[in-house]
């Protein structure tokens, strides 16, 4: 209701441009019993079911920072939204409101927890299962010098492979998915794992289809010779590592800004001047706390 409040709802603004999209990101979305209450990505996460399926057995469910439902389910599922809707326009030639809900973007996003409920995978208590730390061929590991490694065996000839980088014979061992034996493989894992440096396991298993590979830092994510070779990440002219911009596309690549990012307010009056905005009407703007600037006092 903010933008009702502004006179710049979708019902104005669709009757002045009746191709305009008009994209409404929130949490609990524009209808129901939270839609004007206040939350966070935790939140949003909890009341979408997803929160639930994550954690470690024993252990209370975690939130993964805040990617999941601000990111992955608000703000990726609000482009997806807008890109379907520019697609559908160029046939009808009309404009349309998208209501993305963080809690209804997340839980559709987790579509694949829903689906494969029937298959077995999901069956067990939170934290013993096959890939939410349950199995001892999808976990990390510590390795001697303090750092993890990341293994995600699932497929036999994966693990076979596993199990020949650890020193171990497959012959010797439970069978694979023996849920009664996980506890136990996972404390041996982890006695091997916790023998080597994590550079030493790169030299065993790069290479291989063992599917384990070294959980890296952001201080040595840009360095790794993988990371390296794709130019994943760039640097700033302040030297300021990011992501590069993805996915690739082949014809219309993105092309990166190699200027450090602005401070909240930086260009702010600039771009109100440029708009037609007089200095007295931004002093206005400034001193209503509707704007902000990068410095306490701007130079109007």
């Amino acid at each position: 209701g903010v933008m009702e409040k502004l006179g710049l709802g979708p019902e104005v603004l669709l009757q002045e441009n009746p191709r305009l999209i008009y994209a409404r990101l929130t949490g609990f979305g524009q209808t129901g019993k939270y839609a004007k209450s206040a939350g966070h990505d935790i939140n949003y996460l909890a009341l979408s079911g997803v929160l639930s399926k994550l954690g470690r057995k024993d252990e209370n469910p975690y939130a993964p920072i805040n990617l999941l439902a601000d990111f992955a389910g608000g703000g990726v599922m609000c482009a997806l939204g807008i890109v379907t809707a520019l697609y559908e326009r160029a046939k009808s030639g009309k404009g349309q409101v998208i209501d993305a809900s963080m809690v209804k973007g997340v839980a559709y996003l987790s579509s694949f927890l829903w689906k494969s409920q029937n298959l077995g995978l999901w069956n067990r208590p939170r934290g013993e299962n096959l890939l939410d730390s349950g199995a001892p061929f999808y976990e990390t590991y510590k390795t001697s010098d303090g750092k993890f490694m990341a293994v995600g065996a699932i497929e036999p000839q994966f693990y076979e492979q596993l199990i020949k980088g650890l020193g171990l014979d497959s012959d010797k061992l439970p069978s694979q998915l023996n849920f009664s034996d996980w506890p136990e493989m996972k404390k041996k894992f982890a006695s091997i794992f916790a023998q080597k440096t994590q550079a030493e396991w790169c030299s065993i298993f790069d290479g291989t289809d063992a599917c384990v590979t070294p959980v890296l830092s952001f201080d040595d994510v840009a360095t790794h010779q993988h990371n390296k070779q794709r130019s994943s990440f760039i640097k700033n002219d302040q030297e300021e590592i990011s992501p590069r911009p993805a996915p690739l596309l082949s014809r219309t690549p993105a092309v990166p800004s190699f200027k450090r990012d602005p401070f909240i307010g930086e260009h702010t009056e600039e771009i109100l001047l440029e708009y037609g905005f007089t200095k007295q009407e931004i002093a206005k703007l400034y001193s209503d706390k509707v704007i902000e600037f990068s410095k306490p006092k701007a130079n109007l």
